[in-house]
């Protein structure tokens, strides 16, 4: 796994529980590698090597430096998954898998006809999340943003996969508002930042918030307090990774192994339901 810091990543974790029940002597480790230095080392890899997941900061750069992508991948403009093909290195985005996974898993979500998506945010997991919407028959997302233009690239997301595209600035919303038009809403922003208005964010029907860490955050703590289901980061990982691990080995992942081993190490503090 590339990306720069890399040391907090549990994504070992999930490849290793794979391969062990796959019966595979692979290793999968955490390299320090920033966005510059990807094309250059990946490119100096021997035929060993399967693939490479990549996190931030070398997204973009995993994208622009493979020979071939998905759909998925050229619409979110970057790549976290990078696979040896004859032809050379391929690009996807199981990111968007993760979303799509956790809200359906962990959030229950199905897509009413013409339904809109809220993402409070508009980083790196909000381009996933746009193209998330396009898979989950979402139409229509509001970025609710503090400084509209750093939601440039999430606009071009979004409108690369067909997805109509408001942005919102923080200070002007009405959430109340936001949230009563909405099937489901994604924060993807720092826990402190949504806390004064968790109660009204927790009012969706699905909501998915990526942050696990520390747990529960007090948009989490809102939705349950309402009987609801929240979806998180943690389950954001999981699904994201099965995908990974079937393009690496070209088997079919082992998903409870692969939960189970993530459970235990975050000490059980989430279910992470599988679909």
């Amino acid at each position: 796994m590339l990306g720069k810091p890399i040391g907090h990543s549990l994504s070992p974790v999930l490849h290793y529980a794979a391969y062990r029940e796959l019966g595979l002597p692979w290793t999968y480790e955490r390299i320090e590698v920033d966005a510059a230095g990807l094309p250059v080392f990946v490119g100096g890899l021997g035929p060993e090597w399967a693939g490479v997941s990549v996190t931030m900061p070398g997204k973009r750069a995993a994208l622009e430096f493979a020979t071939g992508a998905t759909p998925r991948a050229r619409a979110a403009g970057a790549a976290n998954t990078l696979v040896r093909r004859e032809s050379g290195w391929f690009a996807d985005c199981t990111d968007v898998d993760g979303v799509v996974g956790a809200l359906r898993a962990a959030g229950g979500f199905a897509a009413p006809p013409g339904s809109t998506g809220v993402i409070l945010g508009a980083g790196g997991t909000a381009t996933a999340t746009v193209v998330a919407f396009a898979e989950l028959g979402v139409k229509r997302a509001r970025l609710v943003v503090r400084d509209p233009a750093r939601a440039t690239e999430a606009v071009a997301a979004a409108e690369r996969a067909g997805v109509g595209v408001e942005v919102l600035t923080w200070s002007a919303t009405d959430f109340a508002e936001l949230v009563g038009d909405a099937s489901v809403l994604v924060s993807t922003v720092p826990p402190a930042v949504v806390a004064e208005q968790a109660a009204v964010f927790a009012q969706a029907p699905c909501v998915l918030d990526v942050i696990y860490h520390p747990w529960p955050t007090p948009l989490a703590e809102a939705v349950t307090a309402r009987g609801g289901r929240v979806a998180t980061g943690l389950d954001m990982l999981l699904h994201q990774a099965f995908g990974q691990v079937e393009q690496f080995t070209g088997l079919a992942a082992p998903r409870e192994a692969m939960r189970d081993a993530l459970r235990s190490v975050t000490e059980n503090i989430l279910p992470l339901p599988l679909a």
